[in-house]
C-alpha cells in the first residue's frame, strides 16, 4: 500500500497536461479555420472591386484588390483579369503556433457579362 501512495497526484497531474494539450490543439485549429474564413472573405471582396473596376474601363483592376485585401488584412497573392473576368487569390498568414506554415488562401472569381 505504501509505494502506491501519492500515485494518484501523478494521474491527475497526466490528466490534466492531456487537457490542456488538447485546448491548445483546438485553439490552434481554431484559428487556422478562421484565418482560412478571412483569406476567403478578403479574396470575395477583392474579386468583386477588381472586376467592377475592370469593367468600369480601368487599366488597373488588381490595384483595387490589393487595396481591398489589404484593408481586411490580407495580401493578394495573384490577380488575373483578363476579357470581362477578374481571378484573385488572396492570402491571410497563420499566427501562434501555425505561424510557420503556409498561409491560408482563398480563391474567387468575379466579373463576366453577356
Amino acid at each position: 500500500m505504501r509505494r502506491e501512495r501519492g500515485s494518484a497526484t501523478v494521474w491527475v497531474l497526466l490528466c490534466c497536461l492531456v487537457l490542456f494539450l488538447f485546448v491548445v490543439a483546438s485553439l490552434e485549429v481554431g484559428s487556422a479555420l478562421v484565418a482560412r474564413h478571412r483569406a476567403q472573405t478578403a479574396a470575395d471582396l477583392a474579386s468583386l472591386a477588381a472586376a467592377r473596376r475592370l469593367l468600369a474601363g480601368s487599366a488597373t483592376p488588381c490595384a483595387a484588390a490589393a487595396r481591398v485585401a489589404a484593408a481586411m488584412g490580407a495580401r493578394v497573392s495573384t490577380c488575373h483579369a483578363y476579357r470581362q473576368v477578374v481571378e484573385v487569390v488572396a492570402e491571410v498568414p497563420l499566427t501562434g503556433l501555425l505561424a510557420g506554415l503556409p498561409p491560408a488562401r482563398g480563391r474567387a472569381r468575379a466579373g463576366g457579362g453577356p
